[in-house]
């Protein structure tokens, strides 16, 4: 990035930059792209720069819901330094964060490098603060780790365990961000779905809408002139009539995509009380199932510089007792009539 010097006499600032959209940027939308190259600004003031105007693409004011181009000039204004009472702030946040959750989240690392965490997130875990929550996975990390910059790849949601990526250098977040817009990650989850699945291999291309409810909670739906939303499922085991293991592949990654494909297939992932079955649920909970059966089994990618990556985790222990026992009620089923003893 280029920079123009400016002095302030009311107070540090840091210098004002012209960034060119690199390929792999290109397609973010303005405040996303802000907010990887200006980390330490909350988000509310990024929205805030660029209404004001003090962020231009190419010379011209924009939304922060424009989509960047390859090539084009961001303007990113100067901000002031943090004073150091605001670095008091930031620590006393990250000191708020329970030392048991700091340990859970430290321990749940499954992988490391130079550009790279990998974690095995535990159901029950926001990944970030928000909706009523202080803290979260990335807040645990940092609260760990004071001195990295660390960004999530992507999201899972809070009742949803398995491989979620932690980006440690900008770089290799704006890479990994561009290898998801073009479909270059698999990413691969195990669901547990209600009733017996005879779909076979089954693409799942249907649009879906998000809507915000009172108090702020996001359902979503079927619908035309929704995102374009894909998804692929594949039998891995049945369970009788009761329930079917199912792995699922994302091609998009929209909001509670899986659980609303598989609603919308008529297979619900079991435990999801937001789009289930809840008499389904409830025979199933007399099995164990507690939590939603979905869980991010798999991530496979290659860095365009070279060099593939794959992890994967896993069933936790919850799940996979629900399997046992699903496995045992099966074999009870398929037993012929007196083959019990007496």
């Amino acid at each position: 990035m280029t920079t123009e010097s400016r002095k302030s006499g009311h107070g540090a600032k840091s210098a004002a930059q012209q960034h060119v959209v690199a390929a792999e940027e290109a397609g973010q939308r303005l405040d996303k792209l802000l907010g990887q190259l200006l980390p330490a600004v909350p988000r509310t003031r990024i929205f805030r720069l660029i209404r004001k105007g003090e962020v231009r693409v190419d010379g011209k004011r924009s939304s922060p819901e424009r989509r960047v181009l390859e090539g084009e000039r961001v303007r990113v204004p100067p901000v002031h330094e943090r004073s150091e009472s605001a670095q008091l702030a930031v620590a006393g946040a990250a000191a708020r964060v329970p030392p048991a959750l700091i340990a859970r989240v430290s321990g749940a690392i499954l992988h490391e490098d130079e550009r790279l965490l990998v974690l095995d997130k535990p159901a029950g875990l926001a990944v970030h603060g928000g909706s009523g929550l202080s803290y979260g996975v990335i807040e645990a990390l940092r609260a760990a780790r004071p001195g990295e910059s660390l960004e999530l790849v992507h999201r899972l949601d809070r009742d949803t365990s398995g491989i979620l990526m932690v980006a440690r250098k900008s770089s290799a977040l704006r890479t990994l961000h561009a290898l998801l817009r073009d479909g270059s990650v698999e990413k691969s989850y195990l669901a547990l779905v209600v009733g017996r699945w005879e779909l076979g291999r089954k693409l799942i291309d249907v649009p879906l809408l998000t809507e915000a409810r009172v108090g702020g909670e996001r359902m979503v739906r079927v619908g035309e002139g929704g995102k374009s939303a894909r998804t692929r499922f594949r039998l891995v085991q049945q369970y009788g009539s009761r329930a079917s293991l199912l792995e699922a592949t994302l091609e998009t990654g929209r909001t509670h995509q899986i659980r609303v494909h598989a609603a919308y297939c008529g297979h619900p992932v079991a435990g999801d009380v937001k789009y289930g079955d809840a008499a389904a649920n409830a025979v199933l909970r007399e099995l164990g199932v507690s939590r939603l059966f979905l869980h991010a089994h798999s991530v496979s990618f290659e860095w365009p510089q070279g060099g593939a990556e794959s992890f994967s985790a896993p069933l936790p222990a919850d799940l996979k007792s629900v399997l046992d026992a699903l496995g045992v009620r099966a074999r009870e089923t398929r037993k012929p009539a007196g083959s019990r003893r007496a």
